[in-house]
């Protein structure tokens, strides 16, 4: 008995834990974990969604621009008709107005070829004149004063001038064609004669 109370007892404990990881079910697949707090992922969520509001607020811009640019050259195109029909119907109305003054020439036309007196002749240019001149103050041309009027640049054109006394230097002593305006813009200068007199003309050639 003795010699079996001192017998050393040697326990293999490589092999006990051998058979406790045997023991123990192993999981052949790990799961990772979220490492993810839940704010952040919010935060992504709330992303995702803006992103996709943005994006449907350029398309639905994008087609509200097309529209618009579609509307905005059809409008372009009315107008444009528009003011091509008011320009034709103008231009219709004013030659409208002619005829009269083109049947007095025809009428002065045929006085002339069966030998008329030259005072029918003369009455019948001068009411041509006057038609014609009636026709141009209808559509709102007015004729430009000159002669007795000061040199202009604005309004006349000088072609000439004619010695003159002092007092009549620089103002308009003759036209050779009339000049036309409607209100502010000119149609055509009216083409004159300019007085000088002779002191200025010394005091220029002296400078």
């Amino acid at each position: 008995m003795g010699d079996e109370q001192n017998e050393l007892r040697v326990t293999d404990r490589r092999r006990i834990s051998l058979d406790r990881e045997e023991s123990e079910p192993v999981n052949a697949e790990v799961e990772t974990p979220n490492l993810k707090p839940s704010y952040v992922e919010e935060l992504e969520a709330r992303t995702k969604a803006a992103e996709r509001q943005v994006q449907e607020v350029q398309t639905r811009f994008d087609q509200l621009r097309q529209q618009l640019q579609r509307e905005t050259d059809e409008t372009r195109i009315r107008l444009n008709r528009l003011a091509d029909e008011r320009a034709e119907a103008s231009k219709a109305r004013f030659i409208e107005s002619l005829l009269p003054v083109l049947d007095d020439l025809e009428r002065a036309i045929d006085a002339a070829s069966k030998e008329g007196s030259n005072e029918a002749i003369l009455q019948g240019v001068r009411s041509i004149a006057s038609s014609f001149q009636s026709v141009l103050a209808n559509a709102g041309v007015e004729p430009i004063v000159a002669v007795g009027e000061p040199f202009n640049p604005e309004w006349h054109e000088a072609v000439d001038t004619e010695e003159t006394d002092p007092e009549m230097d620089g103002i308009v002593v003759g036209e050779y064609s009339r000049g036309y305006r409607i209100g502010d813009r000119l149609l055509r200068p009216a083409r004159v004669k300019v007085g000088r007199s002779s002191e200025h003309a010394r005091r220029a050639s002296e400078h």
